[in-house]
């Protein structure tokens, strides 16, 4: 079959740990939202005039939507909260990258938000297509498939074939939660980057039963979405001189949960997402 992307190997607190290269796939549609998304990358121009989603402006998955639109030559209609004149006036980032695409942005007032959005499916027409934040949706299940294929056939090669365990970090927890129904003989650890545990279980639960061969590791302390913790940007730094770049939104608090939770050898499935990084490290410089 044909291998999208390559294995990469690092050495982090003197543990040798495998990359699975999905970010090197495409610069807009890399890593999970590549595989998350494959079935719309599939889906015939004529399928559909819109597509409609929701979520933050920092979102990879707004970015990757707002890219296969373009390229469909679909309308794409985006709902956010209040958007800050910061990233309003930025010439750099998701969303600006987003709408040099054609995105069309809709702010909401925070109060009304949550209400607005359950109200999103009535009364869609039959080429319009509401997906929803972070392409939490039982469409992705086949691009998890596909990457299952193809790390079950990479892992029976030398020097991976001792590998039982993957890593992924989780926002909705599909990525994580497809990855472990496709491979049921391997681990597959992930830890929450968007509010609590209980809060990722409840978005695996409405796609599918949590399988057992899928470790939830807790955080040390309680993180927030998007917030700057100097710990965050040391594991990026460290993760970066080891010799491969990853995003400063999930990447920092899986490669802390991994340090301090796991001992095995263990495969890290690369989710991408570094065309955030500039803005994020905008935000860091202000504050040191």
């Amino acid at each position: 079959m044909k291998r999208l992307s390559a294995i990469s190997k690092i050495t982090l607190d003197g543990r040798e740990f495998f990359i699975k290269r999905d970010e090197m796939i495409d610069p807009y549609l890399s890593g999970n939202k590549y595989r998350k998304l494959y079935t719309l990358l599939q889906t015939p121009k004529t399928k559909f005039t819109k597509v409609i989603s929701y979520g933050g402006t920092q979102s990879n998955a707004m970015l990757a939507l707002a890219a296969i639109c373009k390229k469909k030559g679909w309308e794409f209609i985006y709902y956010t909260k209040t958007i800050s004149a910061i990233i309003k006036d930025q010439k750099f980032g998701n969303y600006y990258e987003a709408c040099s695409f054609g995105m069309q942005s809709i702010e909401l007032e925070y109060d009304l938000y949550k209400e607005y959005i359950s109200a999103l499916r009535l009364g869609l027409d039959e080429k319009t297509l509401l997906i929803d934040q972070g392409g939490a949706d039982v469409s992705a299940k086949e691009g998890l498939e596909v990457l299952a294929d193809e790390l079950r056939e990479q892992l029976q090669e030398e020097p991976y074939s001792g590998i039982k365990a993957l890593a992924t970090p989780s926002g909705t927890g599909t990525t994580a939660l497809y990855l472990a129904l496709s491979l049921p003989e391997y681990t597959v650890y992930t830890t929450p980057c968007i509010g609590s545990v209980a809060y990722l279980k409840e978005q695996m639960h409405s796609l599918h039963t949590i399988p057992k061969n899928l470790i939830i590791l807790e955080p040390k302390k309680k993180y927030h979405f998007a917030k700057l913790y100097d710990e965050f940007f040391d594991m990026y730094k460290k993760v970066q001189e080891a010799g491969v770049e990853f995003d400063l939104l999930y990447a920092p608090a899986m490669w802390l949960a991994l340090l301090e939770s796991t001992q095995e050898s263990i495969l890290y499935i690369h989710s991408g997402g570094l065309t955030g990084n500039r803005s994020m490290l905008k935000r860091y410089q202000r504050r040191r």
